[in-house]
Formats: C-alpha cells, sequence, structure tokens
C-alpha cells in the first residue's frame, strides 16, 4: 500500500491503464486549469499589499490598512480547508472532472465581481466587508481545485512517473501566478498613477478570457482513471470520505497538514510579503518588483517537476527532507539579498526563494500527499490536508512577517521561524511514512473482514 520510501503505491487501484493521448491531455488540461484558478487567487494576494490597503481601507493609516488587507487575504485561506473538503466529498463521490469545471467558473465568476465592485470611498465599509466575502468564496474554490488538478494529472500518469505527473498540475501554479504578476505589471507601467484609481480593474477583467480558455480544456479531459476503477469495483458512491477520514486518518492529516506548511509559507510570503517590502525599502519600483517576482515564478514552472521527478527516482522522504535543510540554511543569504538595496542581488533572492528554496521541498508534495490516501478517499484527504498546511504556511504568511521584521532586528527573527517551520515539516514527513502504514494495514485488515 505504502512502501518505505513513499514512492507511488502499489495498490490494485494505482495499476490502471491509460493512453498517452488521454495522459496528455489530462496533465495539460489540469496544467492550464491550474493556471487559471491561481491567477485568479493570486492576483488578489498581489493586489492586497499593492492597492488595496488604499481602496477599501482608507479610513486608517497606511499600516493597519496594508494589515486589514492581509487579513481579508487570510480568511481565503480559512474557507480553503472547508472548501476542499466540500468538493473533495462530491469529487470522491461523483468523480474528479465535474467537480474541477465547479471551481473554475466560481472563481472566474469572483475575480470579475472584485473587478466592478466599488471602493471604501463609494459605499464605505460595506466595501472591505463584500472583499472579505468574495475571497471567503475564492477560498472555497480553491480549496477543491488544488487536489483535484493535481489528482487528475497524476492518476492519468504510468507508474513511477506519478510525481511528475503531479507536479504538472502544480506547475501551473506559478504560471498563473506569472499571467497574473506580468499584468499587474505591465497594467501598472501603462497606467501610471491611474493603476490605483481603475486600472487595477483590469487584470481581474481578464479572468473572463482565461477562464474560457480553462473551460475549454477541462471539458475534453477524461475521468480519472483510478477513480473509474475503484468505481468499477464498487467502491465509490457508498459511506461517507469526511467520515472515513476522521476515523482512519487522524494522524495522516495533521501529519500531512505539517509536511506542507513550510514551503508553503515561502510561497505566499514572497507572493504577499516581499513585493511591497522592497518597493517600501526604496530599492526597485513597484512595476520592478512585480516584474522579479514574475521571472522567478517563470523558472518555478520548471524546478517544480524538476525536483518531483528527482522524487521518482530517489523517493519523496529523500527530497522533502533534502530541501527542508537546504531551504532552513538558504532562508538567511536569500534575506540578505533581500536587505541589499541592490536590483540585480534582489532579482537573484526572488530566484533563489521560490524556484530553489520553495521547490526543492514543495515538488514531490503532489505525489507525497496522494500516497497517504486510498483513490476513494483521495480527493477529500488531499484537499483537506493541504489547505490545512496551506492555512498554517501561505495563509499566515503575511500576518507573520509583518509582525515579525521591524527596523532593529530586521529579518533576522522571520528567518528563524522559517526555519523552525522547516523543521517541522521535515519531521511531519519522516512521522507520516509510519502513520500512512499503520493507517494501510488497517484498511487492508478492515476489507478482508466478510461482511455479515
Amino acid at each position: 500500500m505504502i512502501n518505505d520510501d513513499l514512492t507511488p503505491a502499489a495498490t490494485p487501484a494505482a495499476i490502471v491503464t491509460t493512453t498517452r493521448a488521454e495522459r496528455r491531455r489530462a496533465q495539460s488540461s489540469s496544467f492550464i486549469g491550474s493556471a487559471v484558478e491561481y491567477y485568479d487567487f493570486l492576483l488578489y494576494a498581489a493586489a492586497a499589499g499593492l492597492v488595496f490597503p488604499d481602496l477599501f481601507f482608507s479610513g486608517v493609516d497606511h499600516s493597519t490598512g496594508v494589515l486589514l488587507s492581509y487579513l481579508t487575504l487570510f480568511t481565503g485561506y480559512v474557507s480553503r480547508p472547508i472548501g476542499g473538503l466540500l468538493f473533495g466529498h462530491f469529487g470522491d463521490k461523483i468523480g474528479r472532472k465535474k467537480m474541477l469545471v465547479i471551481t473554475l467558473l466560481v472563481m472566474g465568476i469572483v475575480s470579475m465581481v472584485i473587478g466592478l465592485m466599488p471602493t471604501a470611498a463609494s459605499i464605505g465599509l460595506a466595501a472591505p466587508i463584500l472583499l472579505a466575502v468574495l475571497r471567503l468564496v475564492q477560498g472555497l474554490a480553491v480549496g477543491g481545485e488544488w487536489a483535484g488538478a493535481m489528482l487528475m494529472s497524476g492518476e492519468h500518469s504510468s507508474s513511477g512517473t506519478k510525481g511528475f505527473g503531479a507536479s504538472l498540475a502544480m506547475a501551473g501554479a506559478p504560471f498563473g501566478a506569472v499571467m497574473a504578476t506580468l499584468v499587474l505589471a505591465v497594467t501598472s507601467g501603462l497606467a501610471g498613477p491611474a493603476f490605483v484609481e481603475w486600472a487595477w480593474r483590469i487584470p481581474f477583467l481578464l479572468s473572463a478570457v482565461v477562464v474560457a480558455v480553462g473551460l475549454y480544456m477541462r471539458t475534453r479531459v477524461s475521468e480519472s482513471p483510478e477513480f473509474e476503477a475503484a468505481r468499477k469495483r464498487g467502491e465509490v458512491h457508498t459511506g461517507l470520505p469526511v467520515a472515513v477520514l476522521f476515523t482512519q486518518y487522524r494522524s495522516t492529516i495533521v501529519l500531512g497538514s505539517l509536511a506542507v506548511m513550510a514551503p508553503l509559507f515561502i510561497q505566499g510570503l514572497l507572493a504577499v510579503f516581499m513585493v511591497p517590502y522592497v518597493v517600501d525599502s526604496g530599492a526597485v519600483s513597484r512595476e520592478t518588483a512585480l516584474y522579479m517576482l514574475t521571472l522567478s515564478n517563470f523558472v518555478h514552472i520548471f524546478t517544480i517537476p524538476a525536483f518531483a521527478a528527482l522524487s521518482d527516482r530517489e523517493g519523496r522522504k529523500q527530497v522533502m527532507v533534502g530541501g527542508a535543510v537546504f531551504s532552513a540554511i538558504a532562508v538567511w543569504p536569500m534575506f540578505m539579498l533581500f536587505d541589499s538595496g541592490n536590483a540585480t542581488l534582489i532579482t537573484i533572492a526572488f530566484l533563489v526563494g521560490n524556484p530553489l528554496i520553495q521547490a526543492s521541498m514543495y515538488g514531490p508534495v503532489g505525489a507525497y500527499l496522494s500516497e497517504l490516501f486510498e483513490p476513494t478517499a483521495r480527493y477529500s484527504g488531499v484537499s483537506l490536508t493541504y489547505q490545512l498546511g496551506s492555512l498554517l504556511g501561505a495563509g499566515l504568511a503575511p500576518l507573520v512577517a509583518q509582525r515579525l521584521v521591524s527596523d532593529s532586528a530586521g529579518t533576522s527573527h522571520l528567518a528563524w521561524y522559517i526555519g523552525a517551520a522547516y523543521v517541522i515539516s521535515a519531521v511531519a514527513v519522516v512521522l507520516s511514512r509510519s502513520a500512512a502504514r499503520r493507517t494501510a494495514r488497517r484498511v487492508e485488515v478492515a476489507e478482508s473482514v466478510p461482511a455479515t
């Protein structure tokens, strides 16, 4: 069921066949679909640090407005585990494909509404409240998106390439971030002062175009072969996946969430906090910082599958623990580069942060989480586990950074926090192996007992 290195699970459900054309279609649609979803989600994250404090929290001082903006950003992470359970439940009952079409539509509609909504200058307190509600809905959709797209890609992949296959959907996230930051940077550069007044809405309204592309791709893909195999064996449409999670997978969920926490913290830190941080320092302009983040996200697209492919050969545990050790050390020179005041060195800092530090542990995460759960509870389990880790990691990142970074201590306290987070994540990876094996044995025993 689960081997010692957390390499692909040798379950009957995993031994399925799919044509090369179906595999490529599933992988490409998962990549594009994830890119579209995360274009919308990360567009909000970037805007939360750049323009929302002035537009929706104008009645307070700037630092308080930034904090309140980050809190609305955090609400999206709070609702993600709920969305993971909701869409995961139906994804394990009626299939992955239908849920992915719904999440994509919801994300696109919410982004377009944000692009049209009035600011606090027009409707007062109702503006930030509406913004928070829309962010909650976004979080619900993303909560179901990540696991579904990753599973569609990974479960269509051939044996021995599950890590690489799952990572192709995960690589769609930085591609979506590239689109989001690039559109923001271009719009900001062209509009100048008008960017804060009205031009910031353009990237959100462009969601209509990218959602149309994503829907076209998703409607053409076939259902997951592993899910279909489970359906044919009569293991689907029975029971309650959420109940199975909390009776058989409690320790797995806790350890899995802690395992993905640290790399997701880095992801949230770079996407939300570091751009306004270097802009406020006076080292670079807003447009330049966005282009720096765009470049790092572009390279990130390729390093995520590279580390995932390495885990197919060397094992998930080895790559993820090695990535954690490297990252806990590398954050120190990364922050030194960010604090250098030199544009070239800041660019290198972004390139170290996403493509190396974040990807070195994050690349294998999709396959790692998939191998912790049986196919009939996998969508629910992976969704809840990943989104809890995202809440603890990316969701808290800008709030923690805002609290720990100071004129007196600089980024040193934040670096210590990140190092501790990586230690916790590495230990969780090691412990989750034993938890997954114990769960697999319980499932095997339960399935071997004849019904009475």
